[in-house]
């Protein structure tokens, strides 16, 4: 019996001795007296044992000294444990850092790589289209003036001839949001310029043939440019990260807001030179032109672009990484075509969200498309001087929208949260055009009206960085339908806007009560995104199961 116990010892202490030798590379956490001890001990054991040839009080020596060898091990094996939790620990860490030094030297690029790369060249582009986008809107707010004198309409009729494009445009953005989230937004864009450009081109023919024509061909045009801010979203969301969306979302609605001026100012002349039709034809090709450049050299991401430099790659993969989680980034890539709409709308974000498009909404359509007609009725102004007027405010949106992304951005990169920065933007955007309508609506002049109307609209240049940009942040796999949704219920509010701003005129004889009541709304609209919107990811796929 002893012979065997002896021999279970010895290769238990083999054993022992092999772990020994594989940790004496981690030698510091060996006991230094342990084999010391063991070897007396076992010496001891054996020579005692020898000498009582077997007796109780060797075999009774025999059992102390394993007991004492197993309590040994028992403290042995349990800072052996200790230790190797730390060195795992201490694994983990090494890899986080080699993984944070990857981080580090794919470096954030300076100016001048970000303005010449080649995500900057594609929102340039986006810009150019969305400048086309509002510069068709624009047409009509300037035309609208000789039609209503040749076809001798109303105020109200006029509203209602404006309003003709939101009708379309209330109905595409929930299916082209769809449609983006499914097909990209490359393909969805090409398409959307390649309708309104067709129906901006044949508005002169429609409105020779019939009033009921030219209304259905202004739905056709709110109908294809439903599909433009979802679009450009979608890009955005493909190309940019999270560190630099606010930029390229400045970028891309500076030519949103430009092609307003344009509009604005270039339909005068043109008119003067061509009729008034000129400005409709002009535009609409400009717009079949772009789609040439834009199907032959961007790509819908940036891994399938023939031109783009491995660094710009690498730096846009890994900013993703770093603030998309994985499990969001495999839904950006199998999103289903059919949206989980009850979940969109359990949640208060969206709301937060769907209220401020619907607040940016109304007063930019308002003043868009009644600006001339007020400058041109409050101060007597001719048309071109009211569209002068009118013009110069988008210019300054499109240079602020670009600085309030600059600042945005940096607010992110200096350790301000998501929601905290989402919050200072869109109550600039909100409150600022808010105590900015009320000094319009008490200008004595029309100077002093364009400086008032020129600080409304730039400051709502913010809501660029607000709400537009938290669209990618909540729910990037759902941006373009949430973004649908949310255009959806602006287009709502633009045609109450629109259309009550002409009954508000001709029942009151004035714009200054209505200003009042738009300035009241933006207020109110800043308190409820303040309360309820969020800059983090919000899980609407588990509340839709």
């Amino acid at each position: 019996m002893l012979i065997i116990v002896l021999h279970k010892m010895s290769l238990r202490l083999a054993f022992d001795g092999s772990i020994r030798t594989s940790s004496d590379s981690n030698s510091s956490f060996r006991n230094p007296n342990r084999e010391k001890n063991e070897s007396t001990n076992c010496w001891c054991s054996w020579r005692f044992l020898k000498s009582s040839k077997g007796g109780r009080f060797g075999t009774l020596c025999l059992r102390n000294s394993l007991r004492n060898r197993l309590h040994n091990d028992a403290l042995e094996l349990h800072f052996l444990s200790s230790r190797i939790r730390v060195y795992s620990n201490d694994a983990q860490s090494s890899s986080s850092c080699s993984f944070s030094d990857h981080e580090d030297e794919v470096h954030a690029p300076s100016f001048s790589e970000f303005i010449t790369s080649e995500r900057v060249k594609m929102v340039l582009t986006l810009s150019l289209a969305l400048a086309l986008c509002t510069a068709d809107r624009a047409v009509m707010s300037v035309a609208i003036v000789p039609f209503s004198l040749a076809h001798g309409w109303s105020r109200s009729f006029s509203g209602i001839v404006q309003s003709s494009f939101l009708w379309g445009y209330l109905l595409s953005p929930i299916a082209g949001g769809v449609l983006v989230d499914y097909y990209g937004g490359k393909i969805v864009m090409a398409w959307g310029v390649a309708l309104w450009s067709l129906a901006t081109c044949l508005t002169p023919w429609a409105a020779n043939t019939s009033i009921w024509v030219l209304l259905s061909m202004r739905v056709l045009v709110g109908v294809a440019e439903g599909v433009a801010l979802p679009s450009m979203n979608n890009m955005i969301a493909r190309w940019f990260p999270q560190t630099e969306r606010s930029r390229a979302v400045g970028l891309a609605m500076g030519g949103f807001n430009l092609g307003s001026a344009i509009g604005l100012m270039l339909s005068p002349i043109l008119m003067s030179q061509g009729g008034v039709f000129g400005p409709f034809v002009i535009f609409g090709l400009c717009g079949l032109l772009w789609i040439l450049v834009w199907i032959t050299t961007i790509s819908s991401t940036p891994a399938h672009h023939p031109q783009i430099s491995k660094n710009e790659l690498e730096f846009i993969l890994n900013k993703r990484q770093k603030y998309l989680m994985p499990a969001t980034e495999n839904k950006l890539k199998k999103t289903k075509a059919i949206p989980p709409f009850r979940s969109l709308l359990s949640k208060m974000p969206t709301w937060a969200l769907i209220s401020a498009n619907a607040m940016h909404s109304w007063g930019f359509f308002v003043i868009l498309s009644w600006m001339p007609i007020y400058f041109n009725m409050i101060y007597n102004v001719d048309l071109r001087q009211a569209a002068w007027f009118s013009a110069v405010p988008w210019i300054m949106m499109a240079i602020l929208g670009y600085f309030a992304g600059v600042w945005s951005d940096m607010l992110i990169r200096n350790g301000t949260s998501v929601t905290s920065t989402r919050k200072i933007m869109q109550s600039i955007g909100f409150v600022g055009p808010g105590i900015a309508l009320i000094g319009l609506n008490a200008a004595k002049s029309p100077s002093i009206a364009s400086i008032w109307l020129t600080v409304a609209v730039g400051l709502k240049s913010f809501s660029n960085c607000g709400f537009l940009v938290n669209l990618q942040e909540i729910a990037p796999q759902f941006a373009g339908v949430l973004h649908g949704m949310s255009n959806t219920a602006g287009t709502l509010a633009a045609i109450v806007g629109t259309i009550g701003a002409g009954f508000f005129v001709e029942w009151l004889g004035s714009f200054r009560g209505f200003l009042m009541l738009t300035s009241f709304l933006y207020f109110l609209s800043a308190l409820f995104w303040n309360i309820f919107s969020t800059g983090e990811l919000v899980n609407f796929v588990e509340t839709g199961r």
